[in-house]
């Protein structure tokens, strides 16, 4: 005997609801696609707000190895020790080809302190500053508040 048989109540349920189901979601796929649109800018939007900043932390992560580069290659034994201006076309030449923000106009500002001059055991401090501006959302966003300066020193005592 089959089931619809002895229980026709549950024949009727299973196809009103079945028919119900069909209406509601015809009507229902309408209504998703219009709040897909309204969200769909805003999901893109973090989306590349995220891309903007992963951005700006590899170039952090970039010009900190630079000081750090070119703060080792400074306090390295060499005779004669290196100059302010080599210890910075050091820190320059690691940053060449690696920043990723996209602006050409970008220039990074390299500092050299040796506040006890080259004597073994006396610090140097190179310091790298980067103006950075963002590629999508950053550009927007810098274009109001002016570029985001990211800067790393490194500190080695002379050898």
């Amino acid at each position: 005997m089959k089931p619809d048989a002895r229980h026709p109540s549950l024949l009727h349920r299973s196809n009103a609801g079945k028919s119900r189901g069909r209406r509601a979601s015809v009507k229902e796929n309408g209504s998703v696609a219009i709040e897909f649109v309204i969200v769909l800018p805003f999901l893109l939007l973090v989306l590349v707000g995220i891309i903007d900043v992963t951005l700006m932390l590899y170039d952090k992560a970039a010009i900190t190895n630079a000081a750090r580069v070119a703060a080792r290659a400074g306090t390295c034994v060499s005779v004669p020790p290196l100059t302010k201006s080599q210890i910075s076309a050091t820190a320059t030449a690691a940053l060449s080809g690696v920043l990723l923000s996209g602006r050409s106009s970008n220039v990074p500002t390299v500092t050299v302190n040796q506040p006890n001059g080259t004597a073994t055991g006396s610090p140097l401090s190179v310091t790298v500053s980067y103006p950075y501006q963002g590629l999508f959302v950053g550009s927007a966003f810098t274009t109001l508040t002016g570029p985001i300066s990211l800067s790393a020193t490194a500190v080695m005592n002379y050898e």
